[in-house]
């Protein structure tokens, strides 16, 4: 993720660390799928280059919500549970079984045994309570042996805290060394997928303990590939984990370098001249260059994911509906889908994606109108924008699944308020900064680009994680709603699937009306790379797995 300082740049943004699209593309204007390739002699060794938009934030998967951090600990670090390769099914990870008591409350996880940490130490029960207790604020935690004088939390963990853990996990227990008991106070209807996700990962305890504050750039854990090196701004190189328990399915892979390449199209150059093997978020210009060449070929997912552009709702300015129903219906995101997507991603009309369960066809979404655009912002109390200070439009400087070419969005979206009398101007930072920044929401800070991949193929993930503020302080779009809270409560509370997806229609017909986000595009992920990767399979969460991966 590119590092500029403050910079002019685009509005359109989204973040990182979910389902499908509604259609797939237009024959013409998108790839198809590549087929599984034919099955061939695996061969083991070489390496793989991966040429990314941006650098990692920090590798301790408890404390980062970005994906170019996500990306790196998939392949580092492991979880209790797993998702199957190309959906969100659940599989055994490094707990073999699970079983989950009448009333819903209790979870017994059993535990793989002969499993090492990179460091060498064993992988057992006190190191899963240790890696999950650790997120605790107050921690109801037993160990089977000594165990550790947990440090204090140097920050929130923020994946934790929004998604109400503490208020969910009452005790996490370990009753022998291969057996691992969650206790919760309330029933949590995603809870086991919940803990397949990235905050979820098992570390070495010992690891850890050397030196708390290093770890986040010097992770250990029990994953097919070994942290090795990290250049900032430049590349992390991982060397394959020669002891991985399950050999069956690799590692093949003798190194993984990660190079961090800022621009679309510089990394789309690399990746001809064959200095990358394989990279992330082509612009859409490129996919047709790639399809020409003989030497590459593309790998395609419907993209489970939103973009959207919130409203600082702890500004008194954005508290008024009219005025954020004027910028909805002022944004021509069909132009801009259109256009700069180029037939890769679909206009969003909710916070989740169209063929995820729960979600609402019903939901109009909000038509391009600048004549009612500017009806709203008369009834708002600023006809033609007279009154209206000029606004910031918070922009990412990186690019995302879900934003093929960040620029030229904002620069659409600039042009589109300005018919109807709003000044804008565009503002970044620093990947890192502008997430620490955006997370206090500034008054500096009008409008904010965000976006996400989801990580469970829960509805959940996406409605309450992202747009429940009442939920935690972490939750980045601050919109104060009780009734959206009680439905955000009630999805988690109640197990029947198709109940829950009731309660997931009604919020958001409720967001539709309320207009807490502008919802912007669902994408269509590709990932161009060489004819020489093999096996390599692009994932719903957007994880980059390299495991099973192989070169010819």
């Amino acid at each position: 993720m590119m590092k500029k300082g403050i910079i002019l740049a685009c509005i359109f943004v989204f973040l990182g660390a979910g389902l499908a699209l509604a259609a797939p593309p237009k024959k013409d204007a998108a790839p198809a799928a590549v087929k599984k390739e034919a099955a061939a002699a695996v061969k083991k060794g070489g390496t793989l280059v991966y040429g990314r938009g941006g650098d990692s934030v920090g590798l301790d998967p408890a404390y980062e919500t970005d994906g170019n951090s996500f990306m790196i600990c998939d392949n580092i670090l492991e979880a209790l549970v797993a998702y199957k390769d190309e959906s969100t099914a659940l599989e055994p990870g490094l707990a073999t079984s699970w079983e989950i008591s009448p009333d819903n409350l209790t979870y017994t996880f059993r535990l793989r045994k002969g499993v090492k940490f990179h460091d060498g130490t064993a992988f057992n029960a006190d190191a899963v309570v240790f890696s999950i207790g650790r997120m605790m604020k107050n921690r109801n935690v037993k160990f089977v042996g000594k165990g550790w004088d947990i440090p204090k939390q140097e920050r929130p963990p923020e994946y934790w805290v929004s998604m109400g853990m503490d208020d969910t996990i009452d005790s996490i227990q370990a009753s022998d060394d291969f057996t691992v008991v969650f206790k919760l106070k309330k029933v949590q209807a995603p809870f086991i997928a919940n803990m397949g996700m990235d905050f979820a990962d098992i570390i070495s305890p010992t690891a850890f303990m050397k030196d708390p504050k290093a770890f986040v750039r010097n992770p250990v854990g029990t994953g097919p590939f070994k942290f090795s090196k990290w250049v900032k701004d430049d590349r992390i190189i991982l060397e394959a984990n020669k002891n991985y328990w399950d050999k069956a399915k690799g590692p093949y892979l003798s190194r993984l370098i990660l190079r961090v390449i800022p621009e679309n199209s510089v990394r789309f150059l690399e990746l001809k001249a064959g200095n990358i093997t394989m990279m992330d978020f082509p612009s859409p210009g490129d996919i047709d260059m790639a399809r020409k060449d003989l030497k590459l070929k593309l790998i395609t997912q419907p993209g489970m994911n939103i973009g959207y552009v919130g409203f600082n709702h702890k500004k008194e300015l954005w508290k008024n509906l009219k005025l954020r129903l004027a910028v909805a219906h002022a944004i021509n995101r069909k132009a801009i889908v259109d256009k700069i997507y180029q037939g890769m991603g679909e206009v969003a009309k909710n916070g989740i994606p169209p063929t995820m369960w729960g979600y609402n066809k019903d939901v109009p979404g909000y038509t391009y109108d600048v004549e009612l655009a500017k009806k709203l912002l008369a009834e708002a109390g600023y006809p033609e924008g007279k009154g209206l200070p000029e606004i910031t439009l918070w922009s990412m400087p990186v690019p995302r699944p879900y934003n093929p070419e960040g620029l030229k969005v904002g620069v659409a979206m600039i042009g589109d308020l300005g018919k109807i009398g709003i000044a804008a101007r565009i503002v970044s930072y620093d990947w890192g900064t502008y997430l620490k920044r955006q997370r206090e929401q500034p008054q500096d800070m009008d409008l904010f680009q965000l976006g996400w991949t989801g990580d469970n193929g829960d509805p959940d993930n996406f409605l309450a994680v992202l747009f429940d503020g009442l939920e935690s302080s972490a939750v980045r779009t601050q919109w104060h709603n009780e009734d959206f809270h009680k439905m955000m409560q009630e999805g988690r509370l109640t197990v029947d699937q198709n109940k829950r997806a009731e309660i997931y229609r009604k919020a958001q017909q409720l967001m539709y009306d309320e207009c807490p986000v502008l919802p912007i595009a669902h994408s269509i992920v590709i990932s161009p790379a060489s004819r020489k990767v093999q096996n390599f399979m692009l994932h719903p969460t957007q994880s980059i797995r390299m495991k099973s991966v192989w070169l010819q």
